[in-house]
């Protein structure tokens, strides 16, 4: 029995910024006797495919008008939309008035967003705000019952395939109509928050899939890709290995921060959003397994990120240990080969563009916080020597890897590190002198000769005083304490090089 829902198109609007597809979808719309409409470039570049359209001037009888910013506001338009084509009256106004129904909206908005990525000026971003596209759009999604609306390229191949299946159902009508409305939404907001600066923040994302459950296994949870400048994490590729949970997508996201604050071939171990290890070398290989010999018993099952192309021999010392999730730039066909050997481990490729965030959101109750990513590292240049000798370069190399590796520590953190790669750290701690005999315990005697970081001032001497008991050559934090002289005057009797860099990195 045929579907009664479905409905053929006669007349097809189709004004587009976008042209992708545009041309197959033209031949294909010709093919099937449906109506063609369109304006400026659309019509353009139809016509120069070989295909009949009429101008949207030829339906108003209005010609286009003010440099095109009045096209399409016409009754003739807007009557052919949002007839609804159920309602006797609707159809006896369309007559009456020589109205000819619209079946198929097919438009994509200017492309704000890019325009004001680009660097424009503030007159070409506003000849950037859509007026008439948003009209139709929002038009034809009303009148989902007899119109179909598509504002993607990617649903093209739908649209064909409709056309021989004698037209599109209702309740297709009804999800193109959902992401029409999600689609302008998306573009008045970005608008608005242009025009309003940094008192109006919003965010729209898309469903990707849902999770098994979220931390725990009586939690919901579902992963969505957010429109943002920059892709990231949430539209990686799993090129092998089990569904990404919850828990899996918080850790790597803290990994990729954390390989991604380094510039050298860079490995991060995370667990529970903390690092076990990181180290900078001159591979990734050799980053790997000194990041993994910082605190080998933790980083079972953990999560690695690199901030480098993964290769056969980064992946054969990574396959030695139990790991959770790798995630990376990208991997040569030898090292997903190796990873191969490993089914049930995930291999996460970040999107082609990714680079890190440089904004954060936190909801709490009743809204969010939102700030710029702590991605800012006071030069060495910049430090101010406070106590002991100044330190060699080698030992100012380990002090400022030191000083960017602590940033992914949970505070109150403390990180020891040799050369560079981290040898103790400790983290999460209600009080530093807990985090610093954590860090100590740790490194063991991997202390002793070590550097340390610590992310926020010593409120009092007695945290210093463990790292000098166990050993440390050079400590960097960022001063501040009102007992900052008692801090200094310890290590100044331990004839350690301490240096203060007026900057903190609380990581909550």
């Amino acid at each position: 029995m045929a579907d009664e829902t479905r409905i053929m198109p006669r007349r097809a609007l189709v004004s587009v910024s976008d042209k992708t597809g545009l041309t197959d979808l033209g031949h294909a719309l010709a093919s099937a006797g449906v109506e063609i409409v369109s304006t400026g470039s659309t019509a353009q570049a139809l016509r120069d495919a070989g295909l009949e359209v009429m101008d949207v001037s030829a339906v108003t009888g209005f010609a286009e008008a003010l440099d095109g910013r009045v096209k399409t506001l016409h009754p003739s338009i807007h009557g052919g939309i949002l007839a609804d084509r159920r309602n006797p009256e609707h159809r006896a106004t369309l007559e009456r008035l020589g109205i000819v129904g619209i079946d198929w909206v097919i438009v994509n908005l200017y492309p704000f967003v890019e325009t004001l990525a680009s660097g424009a000026s503030e007159d070409e971003i506003i000849e950037q705000i859509d007026i008439g596209g948003p009209a139709m759009v929002r038009a034809a999604a009303k009148n989902h019952h007899s119109v179909a609306i598509v504002v993607s390229p990617e649903r093209y191949p739908e649209l064909t395939q409709a056309l021989a299946a004698g037209g599109t159902t209702l309740e297709w009508r009804r999800t193109l109509a959902a992401e029409a409305f999600t689609h302008t939404a998306r573009y008045d907001s970005a608008v608005s928050q242009w025009l309003t600066g940094s008192e109006s923040v919003s965010y729209h994302a898309d469903k990707l899939s849902d999770l098994r459950y979220g931390e725990n296994s009586h939690q919901s949870a579902a992963v969505f890709a957010g429109h943002t400048a920059a892709p990231g994490l949430a539209s990686a590729r799993v090129l092998q290995g089990k569904e990404m949970s919850y828990n899996n997508y918080l850790d790597a996201d803290a990994a990729v921060r954390a390989a991604f604050d380094h510039e050298g071939p860079t490995i991060a171990i995370i667990k529970h959003q903390n690092p076990c290890g990181i180290a900078t070398d001159v591979s990734l290989a050799k980053a790997h397994q000194r990041a993994h010999a910082c605190d080998p018993v933790s980083a079972f099952g953990g999560v690695i990120a690199a901030n480098g192309i993964i290769d056969e021999e980064v992946a054969a010392s990574i396959v030695e240990i139990f790991t959770e999730v790798v995630v990376a730039p990208g991997f040569t066909p030898e090292a997903l080969q190796v990873f191969s050997t490993k089914a049930n481990l995930r291999i996460v490729e970040l999107p082609e563009g990714f680079a890190p965030a440089s904004t954060e959101w936190r909801h709490i109750s009743g809204g969010v916080l939102v700030q710029d990513t702590d991605s800012h590292f006071a030069d060495p240049s910049t430090w101010t020597l406070v106590a002991g000798d100044p330190a060699t370069p080698d030992l100012l190399a380990s002090l400022e890897f030191a000083w960017r590796a602590v940033r992914a520590v949970k505070s109150n953190g403390i990180l020891l590190a040799r050369d560079t790669a981290s040898v103790g750290i400790g983290m999460g701690q209600v009080n530093r002198v807990d985090s610093c005999q954590l860090a100590v315990a740790r490194a063991g005697e991997r202390a002793r000769g070590s550097v340390a970081a610590s992310d926020a001032f010593f409120p009092f001497a007695d945290g210093l005083q463990i790292l000098l008991d166990a050993g440390v050559a050079a400590v960097v934090q960022p001063g501040g304490s009102v007992r900052d002289d008692e801090v200094i005057a310890a290590a100044s009797a331990a004839g350690v090089t301490l240096y203060v860099t007026g900057e903190r990195h609380f990581f909550h």
